[in-house]
Parts: C-alpha cells; structure tokens; sequence
C-alpha cells in the first residue's frame, strides 16, 4: 500500500501591520533620531581628529624652532 501524505495545515495568517498615521510619524521621528544622533557622533570624532591633528602639527613647529634654536647656540 501507498501511504497517504501527511496532510499540511494551512499557515496562519497573521493580521498584516496597519500603518496608522500615529506610526507613521512616529517612525519618522524617530529615524530623524536616529540621523541626527549619528551625525552629532560623526561630526564629534570629525572635530576630535581636526583638534588632534593641529594640536600635533603645532607641537612638531615648536619643537622644531627648539631644536633650530640650539642648533644655532652651538
């Protein structure tokens, strides 16, 4: 004898997500949140590494003119 298939029960249907103009704007809210969080946190390290990078460029000139200085003692 052939056995019989197992019979397959139907995939529940789940209510599809309504998109309510409440949600809607809550969703856009919070994605603008999210943006400008992220480009605060950008802009910080941005601003960070300028800082970091003039602060070392002005190290190397002074320590320059210093050993320039001593050079020109001896």
């Amino acid at each position: 004898p052939v056995p019989q298939p197992a019979p397959v029960a139907p995939a529940p249907t789940r209510p599809a997500v309504q998109l309510t103009p409440g949600t809607a704007l809550a969703l856009v809210g919070g994605g603008t949140a999210v943006v400008l969080v992220l480009g605060a946190v950008l802009v910080s390290l941005l601003l960070a590494v300028a800082i970091t990078g003039a602060s070392v460029a002005v190290c190397a000139v002074v320590l320059r003119s210093l050993l320039a200085s001593d050079a020109k003692r001896r």
